[in-house]
């Protein structure tokens, strides 16, 4: 119920009052519940990036194949669009600057980034990158998807940001290949 409320809410002017009354419950109630207001905006991030599981299991499955690897980066992006994780990145981006200003909170957002790397970089490893560049390139695809979704957050240009997706896809493709020798024949 709370991350269905925000998401037409900034976090920022998130405040057990405010919640209560949209909740319709006691704010003692919240308070009792999650202790600080640290302590709720944590169990909302960990429910907002929890929905990213069953990307990240399409992700593990995959066998070594360049494009499964593509097909599953263009249905994470389709995902992506859906009108609901829109919403959820963008709660998802805000957290990620309140929880770098929380003192005493271990932050979730770094955590959830550097899964993506991993996961990327398990999939690079199996399609025959080396090491170094499995690494380098999963941090590269990464930091690009958060880039246009962050775009995407902003800007609201979902034809643009999709055309850069395509760009950007076809540009990391190119590199796979350039980098695997078992690709490359």
């Amino acid at each position: 119920q709370i991350v269905d409320y925000l998401l037409d809410q900034p976090l920022a002017t998130l405040s057990f009052r405010t919640l209560a009354a949209a909740l319709g419950v006691s704010t003692y109630t919240l308070v009792y519940q999650f202790g600080s207001r640290a302590e709720l905006l944590h169990e909302i991030v960990r429910a907002i990036t929890a929905r990213q599981n069953t990307v990240v299991d399409a992700v593990n499955a995959e066998t070594g194949e360049l494009e499964r690897h593509l097909q599953n980066l263009r249905d994470s992006w389709n995902w992506v669009l859906r009108p609901r994780n829109r919403k959820l990145q963008r709660l998802e981006f805000e957290a990620a600057m309140i929880e770098a200003q929380e003192p005493g909170v271990d932050p979730i957002t770094p955590k959830v980034f550097e899964l993506w790397h991993s996961v990327g970089y398990k999939a690079l490893l199996a399609i025959g990158l080396s090491d170094d560049d499995a690494s380098l390139e999963a941090r590269i695809i990464t930091t690009i998807m958060y880039g246009l979704q962050y775009d995407l957050s902003v800007n609201g240009n979902e034809a643009q940001t999709t055309a850069a997706f395509t760009r950007a896809l076809e540009a990391y493709e190119s590199r796979l290949v350039s980098l695997s020798p078992q690709l490359a024949r």
